[in-house]
């Protein structure tokens, strides 16, 4: 095994030089995995870390070998997410020295085949690495970890600049790494709070509530304004700040909002949308049957096309990003695949017998449009020519509490990179009428209108915590 063969010649290795070590975390419905190491390891057993292993050779091949060795997951099983600065550890303890680089994974699953070098494994919210308090309020019990581990873990966690940069994910994966933003930054001043306790016994401002409600409220609105036109983004941020300003029971605002309330609220934020889009995907199969057309890369729609038996799928590739050609690849494996252009679609839908089409939501607005991905409003339109019926997947927090939207727009490059005066629009996303759609499918079952404005109401509410 990885860790083994490194340590194993520990006794061999100088000191002049640092050991080069991997640490991956995996990621899966918002918590990480953590592992106890064992005494078949040479260093920290019964300490508490992520998967790691002695960088033999390359870093970023090394750590792939560690997640196949220490959890039976493969490649197929877990996506990279990023890598991140490499954070130098000592421990003059045992006098060694180690660079130590960290990567985030997404996993697919959490049934995982441990290796002999671990003897247990757990799925924990990161804050709880973070000290006392924050292990508490997130439920778990303190763990004893390796050096750093918070530090590196750090080094990969999502940030407001991350979810403001990010061009590759949809709006729901964005608004969890959101709420894990706030989540993490919760429990580091929790931690902080736990540190001034333990050097000040007897401050009277050991908590200071205030401070920390302050610096959390300026958080959520930094990732507000991240991403303005992602509803569900805004949706979920503002719930959690929300009920972390409220009383559960009473809905009475409460006198002492602080990091505690803010940690425990995003928890259960992450927790409640990652079963909201399962929800959303599970009703959505239903009509994930026949022959469907879909197009660019929506999770909740990937995730009900799996859950059913469906003839062939035709996917528009969906440029500029071409986020249709992952979704292709990612199903080509459990049912026939046919990748089409995007200006082919019409045409596809007149003469392929398609069925349904299928598509995911970056916003649905109060009044039933939906903003998706630029090529969803020709779609629909080429389909109802066609009378095929198109429904939309979406978890029912990306109603969006406001009557208009601002559409983002791609690089003009993508379009035009020449050198005569030309105009370029780029847009990334496009409105699809509501009476173009036969259905909007949410985890709160298939809306009408009605029920539209009914959420937007209650979402609007949420807002009034800023």
């Amino acid at each position: 095994m990885t860790e083994r063969r490194a340590s194993e010649g520990t006794e061999s290795s100088t000191n002049d030089e640092p050991d080069h070590v991997v640490t991956a975390f995996l990621r899966n419905r918002g918590e990480i995995l953590v592992c106890k190491r064992s005494d078949a390891v040479g260093t920290y057993p019964g300490a508490w870390g992520g998967v790691s292993g002695f960088a033999e050779g390359e870093p970023d091949e090394q750590v792939w070998r560690a997640i196949d060795e220490e959890t039976g997951l493969t490649a197929d099983e877990v996506s990279l997410v990023r890598a991140g600065r490499p954070v130098s550890v000592s421990d003059p303890e045992i006098d060694r020295e180690w660079v130590v680089h960290p990567s985030l994974f997404d996993a697919a699953s959490r049934e995982i085949d441990l290796s002999d070098e671990h003897t247990e494994a757990a799925w924990i919210p990161p804050t709880a690495l973070a000290g006392d308090d924050a292990a508490d309020a997130s439920g778990t019990s303190e763990r004893e970890t390796v050096p750093k581990l918070w530090a590196t873990y750090e080094r990969v966690a999502p940030t407001v600049r991350s979810i403001a940069a990010d061009d590759d994910h949809g709006a729901a994966w964005l608004s969890i790494r959101a709420m894990e933003v706030l989540r993490d930054r919760a429990g580091l001043l929790l931690r902080e709070r736990t540190a001034t306790a333990d050097a000040e016994p007897d401050s009277e401002s050991a908590v200071d509530a205030d401070g920390e409600w302050d610096e959390l409220a300026a958080v959520a609105n930094r990732l507000l304004e991240s991403r303005p036109s992602m509803a569900v983004l805004r949706n979920r941020v503002n719930r959690v700040l929300a009920e972390a300003s409220t009383d559960g029971e009473a809905g009475a605002e409460t006198d002492t909002p602080d990091a505690s309330s803010v940690l425990e609220a995003a928890i259960d934020g992450i927790e409640r949308a990652v079963t909201a889009d399962a929800d959303a995907a599970d009703r959505a199969s239903e009509f994930a049957t026949g022959r469907l057309l879909t197009l660019s890369w929506s999770g909740t729609v990937h995730d009900a096309i799996l859950a059913s038996d469906p003839d062939r799928i035709f996917v528009a590739e969906s440029r500029p990003g071409r986020e249709g050609v992952a979704t292709a690849e990612t199903l080509a494996d459990t049912t026939a695949v046919t990748l089409c252009p995007d200006a082919a679609v019409a045409h596809v839908l007149a003469e392929e017998a398609i069925d349904t089409v299928l598509v995911g939501a970056d916003t649905i607005l109060p009044d039933g449009r939906v903003v998706n991905k630029t090529g969803t409003r020709p779609a629909a339109l080429a389909a109802a020519r066609e009378d095929v019926p198109v429904y939309v997947v979406a978890a029912s927090d990306k109603i969006s509490t406001r009557e208009t939207v601002n559409l983002e727009s791609g690089d003009r490059t993508a379009v035009y990179d020449g050198d005569a005066r030309i105009d370029v629009t780029n847009p990334t996303f496009d409105v699809t009428p509501a009476d173009c759609l036969a259905g909007l499918v949410t985890d709160q079952g298939i809306l009408d209108p009605a029920d539209v404005e009914r959420i937007a109401a209650e979402f609007r509410e949420n807002e009034t915590w800023n």
